[in-house]
């Protein structure tokens, strides 16, 4: 495994933190409150372990299939589908609760799931950091009214209703600007030409977005151009900030294998880790990362004088998820004819066309802006063609009807030819 996937570990946990200390922002966007009068801390907890298992799992998945740089947001990929579930039925709901292992109680999920957006979305803090959902439906299409209530009710999710059948691209063009504006401009176009097209009926939407400073930042000046190690043949040049003073002191563990840095932002609600490790064996630190080894590792961090070392960086991300969903296990939903999202609208007909996940980072001396956004996209199954057009070449073949027994086969590429 080359050595350039550290970036993603690293920043795939930071954000893998922000969904274990659920926190607020200082200023954003209106969002509205969602109803979190049911929500315990175990409903809370639950969906927060959920999420995180998510996360490490399709970072798994991922990680088979890209070579480079990894970085998304699990808790905007989880909510967009968490909404999307709650008009689930049948084997359908059952593969996708599998991946996203979301608890199956109602009663627990949907006031946990608000209580997390809402403190998400809380006030008056020493960094920015906020969430919104939104659904698009089709306006002349039908929705049962408990689907868009529960969305509504529990995920903070205003509907807005928009022509995809006669225009579809206007549409697209409303809904990506949304998203532009949810996460200030970082998430741009999301959505690609052609993706909203007349059989599109329903479009869920989330956006994430989060700036904040480190406690102890990095001085400018002390920046400088290192060596990074991306394999054991290959080395490139990095802005490599550092921090060797008398008050750089961080939370911080080791083992034989890797070594973990805590770095907070201010607040102190929130903070990244980076797990480095030893040998430069990324892979076998990815093998061996597992919701139960981190805790055990952040349980052993403690407070000690570094010097640290970590590389500036800007990088964006834009993964196309429908095949990465099916392959994890859920690939009902992405079957015409074969989903069942009947919870939505009170009979089958409706799948998942795409879902669509963007995400953006900068890390530099000052902190750290990240956002992400997630878009589902779901569409009419197209009925049976009520016309047969033989205008382009086609096979033909004589048979025995009884038996089935072909006689004569041939195809037809110019009548015209002798």
């Amino acid at each position: 495994m080359k050595a350039k996937k550290i970036f993603g570990t690293i920043f795939i946990l930071s954000i893998l933190f922000l969904g274990l200390f659920l926190t607020a922002c200082q200023t954003g966007p209106s969002v509205p409150l969602a109803d979190d009068s049911g929500a315990t801390s175990e409903g809370v907890s639950a969906v927060v372990k959920a999420n995180n298992q998510f996360a490490l799992e399709l970072y798994s998945k991922l990680n088979e299939d890209e070579d480079g740089n990894i970085f998304f947001s699990p808790y905007s990929i989880s909510t967009a589908l968490a909404m999307t579930y709650e008009g689930a039925n049948g084997q359908t709901a059952e593969e996708m609760q599998e991946v996203f292992h979301f608890p199956e109680e109602a009663d627990v999920r949907r006031p946990a799931y608000a209580k997390v957006y809402n403190d998400l979305n809380k006030k008056d803090k020493k960094y920015k950091l906020h969430t919104a959902n939104a659904l698009w439906a089709e306006q002349t299409y039908h929705f049962l009214p408990e689907y868009m209530s529960n969305v509504e009710q529990y995920y903070g999710s205003g509907v807005t209703n928009l022509d995809f059948i006669g225009a579809s691209e206007e549409s697209r063009q409303i809904i990506n600007k949304w998203v532009e504006d949810m996460t200030n401009h970082k998430i741009k176009d999301i959505i690609p030409a052609g993706a909203i097209n007349p059989m599109t009926r329903l479009v869920l939407t989330n956006a994430i977005y989060f700036k904040g400073t480190w406690v102890k930042e990095f001085e400018k000046k002390d920046t400088h151009d290192a060596p990074f190690r991306v394999s054991p043949d290959k080395t490139v040049t990095v802005d490599m900030m550092v921090r060797d003073d008398k008050d750089a002191k961080f939370n911080y563990y080791e083992n034989e294998d890797l070594q973990v840095l805590e770095m907070l932002y201010k607040g102190e609600d929130l903070s990244m880790l980076v797990l480095l490790p030893k040998d430069e064996d990324l892979l076998k630190l990815e093998e061996s990362l597992t919701i139960e080894k981190l805790n055990e590792w952040k349980n052993g961090l403690m407070e000690r004088q570094m010097d640290v070392y970590l590389p500036k960086f800007t990088f964006e991300t834009k993964y196309f998820m429908a095949e990465t969903l099916s392959e994890m296990g859920m690939p009902l939903a992405f079957t015409p004819f074969e989903a069942d999202f009947s919870g939505m609208t009170g009979s089958r007909g409706l799948f998942i066309s795409q879902v669509i996940h963007q995400a953006f980072v900068d890390v530099n001396e000052e902190g750290t802006e990240a956002a992400a956004a997630t878009v589902v996209i779901m569409e009419l199954s197209a009925g049976p063609m009520n016309n047969f057009r033989a205008d382009h070449p086609f096979i033909f073949i004589i048979q025995e009807r009884e038996t089935g027994n072909i006689l004569f086969m041939g195809r037809v590429v110019d009548p015209t030819a002798e």
